[in-house]
């Protein structure tokens, strides 16, 4: 089935969460925001990180997204900073001048990515000399962790194991990514594992509805009402009754230099 990017029902799907401070503290770690005049943020989907990006310091910043859809989202999302504009383009030709970015950005992007080389051909034409590249995503290691109160994650694919196949085949091995970057002409490359905080619910009933709305889970796509009615029942019966739930997800971050 699938999530349709380019669905008006799905314009807003990506808007409703803000960066977390697990994530803001791991790329100051690694890039000098406060030093960066312009950062591009490709598949910015519904531009939270592009307003992150722009709270930690950034001069200026261009999301780029392939759904002219989910550029509306992000536009209404991000109204209020002035200096966050938006473009529509992709990972593989975003349309902007070459040598004209400090930082690019690719959150969540590259499991959509058959073509990896040049995806990465052109992020190192946009970038200036010694422009920072962060591409952060999963891998299938990160993937198929045990789901707890705070990995809601791995329930999905406990009790639908057909979603480790869809995840096999659409997630990169470190390995692959690295070698390619080299490949491409990147230098200092580094890799980290984070486990970001999506979201703190209030409650386990505010979870569930979530769940229910697949609000920003592209995975939960794959399922059809009944089965996604049967999951969130069982994750409503494996989690503790407690009063609020902080859930997080497993990534790997690479960092590269131009």
């Amino acid at each position: 089935m699938g999530i349709d990017f380019h669905s008006k029902k799905n314009r807003f799907t990506y808007t409703t969460r803000t960066a977390d401070n697990s994530w803001i503290e791991t790329i100051k770690d690694l890039v000098p925001t406060e030093n960066i005049s312009k950062a591009l943020d490709v598949g910015c989907g519904g531009g939270i990180y592009s307003k992150a990006l722009s709270d930690m310091g950034v001069d200026s910043v261009t999301g780029v997204d392939f759904s002219e859809e989910i550029l509306e989202g992000a536009m209404e999302n991000c109204k209020e900073y002035k200096n966050i504009s938006f473009k529509h383009g992709s990972a593989f030709d975003t349309g902007l001048d070459s040598n004209s970015f400090n930082l690019l950005l690719e959150r969540a992007l590259i499991h959509h990515i058959k073509d990896l080389q040049n995806c990465f051909k052109e992020a190192f034409r946009v970038l200036d000399s010694n422009g920072f590249y962060i591409i952060q995503d999963r891998t299938l290691e990160d993937c198929l962790l045990e789901g707890n109160d705070n990995h809601i994650r791995g329930f999905f694919f406990e009790l639908f194991p057909r979603l480790i196949e869809k995840e096999t085949n659409r997630r990169y091995n470190s390995q692959i990514v690295i070698e390619t970057l080299k490949e491409v002409g990147f230098k200092d490359i580094e890799e980290i594992k984070l486990w970001e905080t999506r979201r703190v619910y209030e409650s386990k009933e505010q979870l569930l509805k979530d769940l229910n709305e697949r609000t920003g889970r592209s995975i939960l796509h794959e399922l059809d009402d009944k089965e996604l009615h049967l999951l969130i029942n069982n994750i409503d019966k494996s989690l503790s009754s407690k009063k609020s739930i902080v859930e997080k997800d497993r990534w790997t971050i690479w960092k590269a230099v131009k």
